[in-house]
């Protein structure tokens, strides 16, 4: 687990109304990415809770979930995979459409991006409606994954996601608004 205290990293994590839509309340994290210290107690809480757990790979959603799935991954001593959107991977992928709060879309990810059995930690900067992060899921699944769990950096309660997440599969979030 990060020793370092949680001061005040969560003020760095700037509302911006009406983005993407009309209505929506847009967490955006990159000024607490800016910060070195903001950014190192993001890697080192999100990683403490699966330290030791057999994490072989580590996959982030686009776009945010890349950065702090690649900067676990090597905290985690395990590689890391791309959950794209539509249209980014080269070769030959598989997809998986959901649902947003705003809108739908479709995740997805090279067909051999994971081997069968792989022990797979999902990363994703906020969990909403849990919809985005129950699509990752489902394709990693696909692929033959083991799903260890997922985190975030940022769980938005009202918005219900983690009573749609399996309870029997660990869920961590750092923050909770």
């Amino acid at each position: 687990m990060n020793d370092t205290p949680l001061r005040d990293f969560p003020a760095l994590i700037r509302d911006v109304p009406d983005f993407p839509k009309p209505g929506v309340r847009f967490k955006d994290i990159t000024p607490l990415l800016a910060d070195p210290a903001g950014f190192g107690w993001v890697v080192g809480t999100m990683a403490g809770p699966w330290l030791g757990r057999g994490v072989d790979c580590v996959a982030g959603i686009e776009a945010r979930g890349f950065i702090l799935g690649a900067a676990l991954a090597p905290a985690l001593g395990a590689g890391f995979v791309p959950v794209r959107k539509p249209g980014k991977l080269p070769a030959k992928v598989i997809a998986q459409e959901y649902a947003l709060e705003y809108g739908s879309d479709r995740l997805e990810i090279h067909a051999d991006a994971v081997k069968p059995g792989s022990r797979v930690l999902l990363v994703d900067d906020v969990l909403a409606t849990g919809g985005t992060l129950l699509a990752a899921r489902a394709l990693l699944e696909r692929a033959g994954a083991v799903l260890v769990g997922a985190t975030v950096l940022v769980e938005l309660e009202a918005l219900g996601g983690r009573a749609r997440w399996d309870a029997a599969t660990p869920l961590e979030a750092s923050l909770h608004y």
